[in-house]
């Protein structure tokens, strides 16, 4: 906070600093509960007449002040230069990102990005708004709704913020229209050779160019393990997971010897067949990066360094084909993949937000 020289905390913002990046320190009004006073740091996205200032978090939270409860306020640097992992901005990730999940159908608004995959997973099903779409907010807006109603499909934006050059101001414009954001993630970025060292058994792991559909990739059960794929999957399915410059996905096989003698389609503890893997992982080698995706695990196995096996002979491969940073992306309430990545050294760079439009 700013102190003048007489030692009192001075407000030293105007509206001229609307998208600066902000500390301010507010008085909390006594029925939104805790202390006397609370601090908020993120992007100053507007100031209208009324002298409400609108602040924009790195989390994608809008927090809406009035000048009259403002303590202190003042304009700070944008966060420091990383010291661990790779150097890289948001325009140069955000394409890489793209690259590794394709729609089956795009079309530009302006520099925007208008994605549909029959609905299979929301980054393939959004509006990726980086930049300018060429128009008004309102009527980009209403672009965006009028083409995935066309397709039977809710409207959904996908926006970042927390890096120079996110989508702070459009967040906070989503906001104030009635958009909900409904689930967050976290980009996160990291060495790839330390994955590569990882002291992982990799001797189980299967390497394929598909999920599998006869003896690749454990048997052809990639897909019975992932998640986000139930009964038969789609032809979208299988072309958003197998978009991106240099495709690998991953599995370890069932042990044998976990197999229940009396159930031998099954095992002792309960879990699927032995054509289901206990672990798979999708990797996308871009030139230096290398992403990864769908990495799971047989809740049975868990806590068995399968996860890591799976993620080491990944970067083993993408470190062959010229690769030397990693990022992943995680959604906030995943909190134990969370936790295991940033022991791999993954940092979070920004985050993004799925917006859906309201009513939809």
């Amino acid at each position: 906070m700013e102190i003048t020289g007489a030692g009192r905390l001075e407000v030293r913002i105007t509206p001229l600093d609307v998208g600066k990046r902000v500390s301010i320190r507010r008085l909390v009004d006594p029925s939104e509960g805790g202390g006397t006073f609370t601090d908020v740091v993120g992007v100053l996205t507007s100031w209208d007449e009324n002298d409400v200032l609108v602040i924009t978090r790195r989390s994608g939270e809008v927090v809406r002040v009035s000048r009259t409860a403002l303590v202190a306020g003042k304009t700070v640097p944008a966060a420091p230069v990383r010291r661990r992992g790779p150097a890289t901005g948001f325009a140069e990730l955000t394409p890489v990102t793209s690259r590794a999940w394709r729609p089956v159908e795009s079309e530009p608004l302006g520099e925007w990005e208008l994605r549909a995959a029959g609905g299979f997973t929301r980054r393939a099903n959004s509006a990726l708004a980086c930049g300018d779409p060429g128009l008004p907010v309102d009527e980009a807006l209403a672009r965006v709704r009028s083409w995935y109603a066309a397709r039977s499909l809710p409207a959904y934006i996908q926006a970042a913020t927390g890096a120079a050059g996110t989508q702070e101001a459009l967040c906070a414009e989503l906001d104030e229209r009635g958009w909900v954001r409904e689930v967050s993630a976290d980009v996160r970025i990291g060495g790839l050779a330390p994955i590569a060292d990882l002291d992982a058994d990799v001797s189980r792991v299967t390497l394929a160019r598909s999920p599998g559909t006869g003896t690749e990739a454990g048997g052809g059960g990639w897909l019975r393990r992932y998640q986000r794929s139930s009964g038969e999957p789609g032809p979208e399915v299988l072309q958003v997971l197998g978009s991106g410059p240099s495709v690998w996905f991953a599995s370890i096989a069932a042990d044998p010897a976990d197999r229940d003698p009396a159930d031998p389609a099954g095992h002792a503890d309960g879990a699927p067949g032995p054509d289901v893997p206990v672990a798979i992982g999708r990797c996308v080698v871009d030139g230096r990066w290398a992403g990864f995706m769908a990495v799971e695990v047989d809740p049975a196995r868990r806590r068995r360094g399968l996860a890591g096996s799976v993620m080491a002979a990944l970067a083993r491969r993408a470190l062959e084909e010229g690769a030397s940073a990693a990022w992943l992306q995680v959604e906030r309430e995943n909190t134990a993949a969370g936790a295991l990545y940033a022991g791999m050294g993954f940092t979070t760079h920004h985050s993004y937000h799925h917006y859906r439009a309201p009513g939809g």
